[in-house]
Protein backbone atom coordinates (compact mmCIF):
# COMPACT_ATOMS: atom_id res chain seq x y z
CA UNK A 1 0.00 0.00 0.00
CA UNK A 2 2.80 2.63 0.74
CA UNK A 3 3.87 1.69 -2.87
CA UNK A 4 7.52 2.87 -2.24
CA UNK A 5 8.55 1.37 -5.63
CA UNK A 6 6.26 3.40 -7.94
CA UNK A 7 6.97 6.67 -5.57
CA UNK A 8 10.85 6.06 -6.25
CA UNK A 9 10.55 5.22 -9.92
CA UNK A 10 8.12 8.51 -10.67
CA UNK A 11 10.61 10.73 -8.71
CA UNK A 12 13.66 9.40 -11.02
CA UNK A 13 11.67 9.90 -14.25
CA UNK A 14 10.71 13.07 -12.96
CA UNK A 15 14.63 13.86 -12.36
CA UNK A 16 15.60 12.12 -15.81
CA UNK A 17 16.91 9.21 -14.23
CA UNK A 18 17.77 5.66 -14.90
CA UNK A 19 17.54 2.84 -12.69
CA UNK A 20 21.50 2.28 -13.65
CA UNK A 21 22.55 5.63 -13.27
CA UNK A 22 21.17 5.85 -10.11
CA UNK A 23 22.91 2.20 -8.69
CA UNK A 24 26.13 4.17 -10.30
CA UNK A 25 25.30 7.26 -7.79
CA UNK A 26 24.26 4.87 -4.92
CA UNK A 27 27.01 2.49 -5.43
CA UNK A 28 24.29 -0.29 -4.93
CA UNK A 29 24.10 -3.59 -7.12
CA UNK A 30 22.07 -2.78 -9.76
CA UNK A 31 20.62 -5.70 -9.58
CA UNK A 32 19.26 -5.21 -5.71
CA UNK A 33 17.99 -1.51 -6.77
CA UNK A 34 16.11 -3.52 -9.85
CA UNK A 35 14.34 -5.46 -7.45
CA UNK A 36 13.29 -2.64 -5.05
CA UNK A 37 12.01 -1.22 -7.55
CA UNK A 38 10.24 -3.14 -9.04
CA UNK A 39 8.44 -4.19 -5.70
CA UNK A 40 9.54 -7.72 -5.83
CA UNK A 41 11.57 -6.89 -2.67
CA UNK A 42 11.09 -4.03 0.42
CA UNK A 43 14.60 -1.59 0.65
CA UNK A 44 16.77 -1.28 4.16
CA UNK A 45 16.94 1.32 5.98
CA UNK A 46 19.95 2.28 4.69
CA UNK A 47 18.89 2.31 0.89
CA UNK A 48 15.27 4.32 1.35
CA UNK A 49 17.70 6.86 3.23
CA UNK A 50 20.44 7.03 0.19
CA UNK A 51 17.33 7.52 -1.87
CA UNK A 52 16.15 9.94 -0.18
CA UNK A 53 19.28 11.97 -0.44
CA UNK A 54 19.79 11.36 -4.12
CA UNK A 55 16.18 12.75 -5.11
CA UNK A 56 16.01 15.42 -2.30
CA UNK A 57 13.56 14.00 -0.62
CA UNK A 58 14.16 15.34 3.45
CA UNK A 59 13.23 12.15 4.71
CA UNK A 60 9.79 11.39 2.98
CA UNK A 61 10.85 8.10 1.69
CA UNK A 62 12.83 7.04 4.48
CA UNK A 63 9.27 7.47 6.30
CA UNK A 64 6.99 6.15 3.46
CA UNK A 65 9.05 2.82 3.79
CA UNK A 66 8.97 2.50 7.36
CA UNK A 67 5.08 3.37 7.21
CA UNK A 68 3.44 -0.07 7.24
CA UNK A 69 5.38 -3.10 9.39
CA UNK A 70 5.19 -6.82 7.71
CA UNK A 71 2.02 -7.29 10.32
CA UNK A 72 0.15 -4.37 9.27
CA UNK A 73 0.42 -5.46 5.05
CA UNK A 74 -0.75 -8.63 6.36
CA UNK A 75 -3.42 -7.01 8.20
CA UNK A 76 -4.44 -4.78 5.51
CA UNK A 77 -4.52 -7.95 2.37
CA UNK A 78 -6.64 -10.09 5.36
CA UNK A 79 -9.11 -7.04 5.25
CA UNK A 80 -9.07 -6.33 1.25
CA UNK A 81 -9.93 -10.09 0.67
CA UNK A 82 -12.59 -9.94 3.71
CA UNK A 83 -14.11 -6.84 4.24
CA UNK A 84 -16.60 -7.39 6.69
CA UNK A 85 -13.53 -8.46 9.08
CA UNK A 86 -12.41 -4.97 9.32
CA UNK A 87 -10.36 -3.67 11.97
CA UNK A 88 -9.48 -0.59 13.53
CA UNK A 89 -6.00 -1.34 13.15
CA UNK A 90 -6.28 -1.60 9.65
CA UNK A 91 -8.09 1.77 9.35
CA UNK A 92 -5.42 3.46 11.43
CA UNK A 93 -2.62 1.63 8.80
CA UNK A 94 -4.59 2.87 6.16
CA UNK A 95 -4.24 6.99 7.72
CA UNK A 96 -0.89 6.65 8.24
CA UNK A 97 -0.23 5.43 4.52
CA UNK A 98 -2.27 8.62 3.31
CA UNK A 99 -0.10 10.84 6.19
CA UNK A 100 2.65 9.60 4.26
CA UNK A 101 1.64 10.30 1.30
CA UNK A 102 0.69 14.31 2.11
CA UNK A 103 4.09 14.16 3.49
CA UNK A 104 5.59 13.05 0.39
CA UNK A 105 3.77 15.38 -1.45
CA UNK A 106 6.41 18.18 0.06
CA UNK A 107 9.08 16.41 -1.41
CA UNK A 108 8.28 15.04 -5.00
CA UNK A 109 6.45 16.56 -7.84
CA UNK A 110 2.57 16.35 -8.05
CA UNK A 111 3.13 14.50 -11.13
CA UNK A 112 5.56 11.89 -10.25
CA UNK A 113 2.77 10.95 -7.23
CA UNK A 114 -0.65 10.63 -8.99
CA UNK A 115 -0.35 7.23 -10.40
CA UNK A 116 0.28 5.43 -7.26
CA UNK A 117 -1.90 7.82 -5.01
CA UNK A 118 -4.65 6.98 -7.75
CA UNK A 119 -3.65 2.95 -7.50
CA UNK A 120 -4.01 3.19 -3.78
CA UNK A 121 -7.20 4.72 -3.58
CA UNK A 122 -8.37 2.14 -5.57
CA UNK A 123 -8.20 -0.51 -3.06
CA UNK A 124 -9.34 2.19 -0.21
CA UNK A 125 -12.47 2.58 -2.13
CA UNK A 126 -12.79 -1.40 -2.92
CA UNK A 127 -12.79 -1.85 0.55
CA UNK A 128 -14.72 0.96 1.86
CA UNK A 129 -17.34 -0.14 -0.64
CA UNK A 130 -17.65 -3.07 0.94
CA UNK A 131 -16.25 -3.11 4.68
CA UNK A 132 -18.84 -3.53 7.14
CA UNK A 133 -18.75 -3.43 10.79
CA UNK A 134 -18.61 -0.78 13.42
CA UNK A 135 -14.98 0.85 11.89
CA UNK A 136 -16.48 1.53 8.71
CA UNK A 137 -17.47 5.33 9.12
CA UNK A 138 -14.13 5.86 9.98
CA UNK A 139 -12.63 4.00 6.79
CA UNK A 140 -14.84 6.01 4.70
CA UNK A 141 -13.92 8.96 6.43
CA UNK A 142 -9.98 8.11 5.36
CA UNK A 143 -11.65 7.14 1.72
CA UNK A 144 -12.42 10.55 1.33
CA UNK A 145 -9.73 12.28 2.83
CA UNK A 146 -7.68 10.47 0.04
CA UNK A 147 -9.95 11.54 -2.76
CA UNK A 148 -9.38 15.24 -1.89
CA UNK A 149 -5.76 14.61 -1.74
CA UNK A 150 -6.09 13.29 -5.13
CA UNK A 151 -7.92 16.20 -6.31
CA UNK A 152 -5.30 18.53 -4.66
CA UNK A 153 -2.52 16.53 -6.56
CA UNK A 154 -4.45 17.11 -9.97
CA UNK A 155 -4.26 20.91 -9.06
CA UNK A 156 -1.04 21.02 -8.25
CA UNK A 157 -0.18 19.41 -11.64
CA UNK A 158 -2.32 21.31 -13.44
CA UNK A 159 -4.68 18.81 -14.44
CA UNK A 160 -7.72 21.32 -13.81
CA UNK A 161 -10.94 18.78 -15.48
CA UNK A 162 -9.85 16.00 -13.16
CA UNK A 163 -8.76 18.46 -10.34
CA UNK A 164 -12.52 20.22 -10.39
CA UNK A 165 -14.12 16.67 -10.88
CA UNK A 166 -11.95 14.80 -7.89
CA UNK A 167 -12.61 18.01 -5.28
CA UNK A 168 -16.20 18.29 -6.39
CA UNK A 169 -16.51 14.25 -5.38
CA UNK A 170 -14.23 15.61 -1.95
CA UNK A 171 -17.21 18.27 -1.20
CA UNK A 172 -19.81 15.50 -1.90
CA UNK A 173 -18.21 12.87 0.25
CA UNK A 174 -17.82 15.33 3.15
CA UNK A 175 -20.77 16.62 3.54
CA UNK A 176 -22.45 12.95 3.40
CA UNK A 177 -19.60 12.85 6.62
CA UNK A 178 -20.93 15.82 7.85
CA UNK A 179 -17.02 16.84 8.22
CA UNK A 180 -17.18 20.41 8.02
CA UNK A 181 -13.40 20.95 8.06
CA UNK A 182 -13.10 18.87 5.04
CA UNK A 183 -15.60 19.96 2.87
CA UNK A 184 -14.02 23.35 3.41
CA UNK A 185 -10.19 22.05 2.71
CA UNK A 186 -12.12 21.11 -1.26
CA UNK A 187 -13.16 24.56 -1.87
CA UNK A 188 -10.26 26.22 -0.71
CA UNK A 189 -8.73 23.79 -2.87
CA UNK A 190 -10.96 24.82 -5.26
CA UNK A 191 -9.77 28.20 -4.57
CA UNK A 192 -5.72 27.18 -5.13
CA UNK A 193 -6.80 26.41 -8.62
CA UNK A 194 -8.51 29.50 -9.40
CA UNK A 195 -5.58 31.40 -8.34
CA UNK A 196 -3.11 29.19 -10.40
CA UNK A 197 -5.64 29.93 -13.32
CA UNK A 198 -5.75 33.69 -12.71
CA UNK A 199 -9.04 33.70 -12.13
CA UNK A 200 -9.74 36.88 -9.47
CA UNK A 201 -13.62 35.91 -9.50
CA UNK A 202 -13.56 32.69 -8.72
CA UNK A 203 -10.59 32.73 -6.37
CA UNK A 204 -12.61 35.08 -4.29
CA UNK A 205 -16.11 32.43 -5.10
CA UNK A 206 -13.99 29.70 -3.93
CA UNK A 207 -12.24 31.32 -0.37
CA UNK A 208 -15.53 32.75 0.54
CA UNK A 209 -17.29 29.16 0.40
CA UNK A 210 -14.52 27.79 2.58
CA UNK A 211 -14.37 31.10 4.40
CA UNK A 212 -18.35 30.46 5.22
CA UNK A 213 -18.74 26.50 5.25
CA UNK A 214 -20.04 25.02 8.75
CA UNK A 215 -17.84 23.58 10.51
CA UNK A 216 -14.50 24.85 9.54
CA UNK A 217 -11.72 24.96 11.78
CA UNK A 218 -10.51 28.90 12.86
CA UNK A 219 -7.09 28.31 11.31
CA UNK A 220 -8.54 27.23 7.96
CA UNK A 221 -10.69 30.71 8.15
CA UNK A 222 -7.67 32.71 8.61
CA UNK A 223 -6.13 30.83 5.77
CA UNK A 224 -8.97 31.52 3.61
CA UNK A 225 -9.98 35.28 4.35
CA UNK A 226 -6.50 36.16 3.19
CA UNK A 227 -6.69 34.21 -0.08
CA UNK A 228 -10.13 35.57 -0.66
CA UNK A 229 -8.30 38.98 0.23
CA UNK A 230 -6.39 38.37 -2.68
CA UNK A 231 -8.85 38.12 -5.42
CA UNK A 232 -10.72 40.83 -4.53
CA UNK A 233 -7.17 43.18 -4.72
CA UNK A 234 -6.80 41.72 -7.87
CA UNK A 235 -10.15 42.64 -9.05
CA UNK A 236 -9.25 46.21 -8.01
CA UNK A 237 -11.51 46.10 -4.44
CA UNK A 238 -9.10 47.82 -2.62
CA UNK A 239 -11.99 47.97 0.19
CA UNK A 240 -12.99 44.38 0.07
CA UNK A 241 -9.72 43.36 0.11
CA UNK A 242 -8.35 45.46 3.19
CA UNK A 243 -11.57 44.56 5.27
CA UNK A 244 -10.92 40.83 4.86
CA UNK A 245 -7.05 41.08 6.08
CA UNK A 246 -8.59 43.06 9.00
CA UNK A 247 -10.98 40.01 9.47
CA UNK A 248 -8.37 37.47 9.22
CA UNK A 249 -6.12 39.52 11.50
CA UNK A 250 -8.91 39.56 14.16
CA UNK A 251 -9.73 35.78 13.86
CA UNK A 252 -5.74 34.85 14.06
CA UNK A 253 -5.38 36.81 17.59
CA UNK A 254 -8.40 34.57 18.59
CA UNK A 255 -6.92 31.04 17.41
CA UNK A 256 -3.81 31.79 20.18
CA UNK A 257 -2.28 28.57 20.41
CA UNK A 258 -4.94 26.14 18.72
CA UNK A 259 -3.50 23.44 16.36
CA UNK A 260 -4.55 22.96 12.71
CA UNK A 261 -6.65 20.02 11.86
CA UNK A 262 -4.85 16.86 11.01
CA UNK A 263 -6.41 16.97 7.47
CA UNK A 264 -4.60 20.37 7.10
CA UNK A 265 -1.93 19.89 8.84
CA UNK A 266 0.26 22.80 7.20
CA UNK A 267 -2.07 25.63 8.62
CA UNK A 268 -0.03 27.90 11.35
CA UNK A 269 -0.65 31.49 11.98
CA UNK A 270 2.82 31.86 10.10
CA UNK A 271 1.57 29.94 7.48
CA UNK A 272 -1.02 32.25 6.35
CA UNK A 273 1.41 35.10 6.22
CA UNK A 274 2.29 33.88 2.64
CA UNK A 275 -1.40 34.73 1.65
CA UNK A 276 -1.21 37.98 3.24
CA UNK A 277 1.70 38.55 1.14
CA UNK A 278 0.28 37.62 -1.82
CA UNK A 279 -2.37 40.14 -1.10
CA UNK A 280 0.01 42.87 -0.09
CA UNK A 281 1.38 42.38 -3.59
CA UNK A 282 -1.93 43.04 -5.59
CA UNK A 283 -2.57 45.79 -3.98
CA UNK A 284 1.06 47.35 -4.72
CA UNK A 285 2.07 47.75 -0.59
CA UNK A 286 5.41 45.90 -1.98
CA UNK A 287 7.08 46.62 1.51
CA UNK A 288 3.99 44.96 3.57
CA UNK A 289 4.54 41.78 0.63
CA UNK A 290 7.87 41.07 1.09
CA UNK A 291 7.82 41.37 4.36
CA UNK A 292 5.12 38.75 4.92
CA UNK A 293 6.34 36.86 2.39
CA UNK A 294 9.59 36.28 3.61
CA UNK A 295 8.52 35.36 6.87
CA UNK A 296 5.70 32.65 5.58
CA UNK A 297 8.62 31.07 4.05
CA UNK A 298 11.26 30.88 6.28
CA UNK A 299 8.74 29.66 8.95
CA UNK A 300 8.13 26.65 6.63
CA UNK A 301 9.56 23.39 8.31
CA UNK A 302 13.13 22.87 6.12
CA UNK A 303 10.79 19.91 4.04
CA UNK A 304 8.30 22.03 2.87
CA UNK A 305 10.67 25.32 1.96
CA UNK A 306 11.72 23.22 -1.86
CA UNK A 307 8.03 22.30 -2.37
CA UNK A 308 6.84 22.34 -5.75
CA UNK A 309 3.48 24.42 -4.09
CA UNK A 310 5.43 26.68 -2.74
CA UNK A 311 7.12 27.99 -5.78
CA UNK A 312 4.58 31.15 -6.44
CA UNK A 313 5.60 32.21 -2.65
CA UNK A 314 8.95 31.97 -3.98
CA UNK A 315 7.92 34.17 -6.59
CA UNK A 316 6.21 36.52 -5.13
CA UNK A 317 8.62 37.54 -2.97
CA UNK A 318 11.43 38.13 -5.60
CA UNK A 319 8.61 40.12 -7.10
CA UNK A 320 8.11 42.38 -4.07
CA UNK A 321 11.46 42.51 -3.43
CA UNK A 322 12.31 43.99 -6.60
CA UNK A 323 9.95 46.75 -6.30
CA UNK A 324 10.44 47.85 -2.81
Amino acid sequence: MTDFAARVRGALAAKGLTMRAAARALNYDPAYLCRVLNGKQQPSADMARALDELLEADGALSELASTLTSDDRARLAYSIARPSRLDVKTVVALGDVLAAQRRLDDALPAIAMLPATAAQWESVERLARDARGPHAEALHRVAAEWVQFIGWLHAEARNDPEAVRWLTEAEDRADDLNDGVLAAQAANFKGYLARQQGRPRAIVRWFLTAYHTPGAAPLQRVGDAVQAAHGFAMLGERDDARRLLDKAATLADSVGGDLPPGTAYWLTPTFSRMGIGLAHLALGDHADAAANLRTGLSGLPEDQRAAEWAAEYRRALEEAEAAV
